[in-house]
């Protein structure tokens, strides 16, 4: 039973990852190429305002930059790998979920729970911290991803209580789930700014990664429920 769960998720993940990884280099990896044609003369500026004023402190940070794949192969390359390790594991995730629900399952199962995962990992924490370009200003990196931990994890939590819930309190207390971390609010910086990426790019940018995810999840969850309902059925 749990080799079936793990190879179901295994290949849902694989499918979906590799899926979505040729989107994302259609449509979403373009955007981000001209995000960072804006940024670099930006970053060229400041580095040189910076060695005017400081030409003894030159040198030092070099070393210091983050590493991050060459364009081309390289990058292709692990953007899928990671797409298909997140994939196998979201997939995990959803299968668990069926197994422990308890009922038949099939592909048209694993469209809800699909567009359960876009809702909690995707769409409701985007709706205070949206997908970023290159080059944007963005508030500190550690509260950012406190707050989208928390937001998914009350998302999560806010959608099963809505649909499992076995009274109205429960519902209700799921529906307050999905709201208090939006009443609570993101973190954001304190000036908002593009730097310098055009607001069409940024926007374009929302709307291409937030379709390319809802893909992505509709897509797992139907082959996760499709594996799955196979495996049971040939027990």
């Amino acid at each position: 039973m749990i080799g079936r769960i793990l190879l179901a998720a295994v290949a849902a993940g694989l499918i979906a990852g590799a899926f979505v990884s040729g989107a994302q280099m259609l449509k979403v990896v373009p955007l981000i190429y001209a995000a960072e044609a804006y940024e670099a003369p930006a970053a060229t500026e400041t580095q040189s305002h910076s060695h005017d004023a400081a030409p003894a402190e030159t040198g030092h940070n070099h070393d210091a930059a983050a590493w991050a794949p060459e364009d081309g192969v390289e990058r292709i390359t692990y953007t899928t790998l990671t797409n298909i390790v997140l994939g196998a594991g979201f997939a995990l995730l959803i299968a668990a979920g069926m197994t422990l629900r308890g009922r038949a399952t099939d592909w048209r199962q694993g469209l809800i729970w699909g567009a359960s995962g876009f809702l909690a990992f995707s769409l409701l924490p985007a709706l205070g911290l949206p997908p970023e370009l290159p080059g944007m200003a963005a508030a500190d990196l550690t509260g950012r991803q406190v707050w989208w931990a928390m937001t998914v994890a009350a998302s999560a939590g806010g959608l099963a209580l809505i649909a499992f819930g076995s009274n109205w309190a429960l519902r209700f207390l799921g529906a307050a789930l999905l709201i208090i971390p939006h009443i609570v609010g993101a973190p954001h910086p304190n000036e908002f700014s593009a730097g310098g990426v055009p607001a069409e790019l940024a926007a374009q940018f929302v709307a291409t990664s937030l379709v390319t995810a809802g893909v992505f999840w509709l897509l797992l969850g139907a082959l996760t429920g499709h594996f799955i309902g196979r495996g049971l059925q040939s027990e």
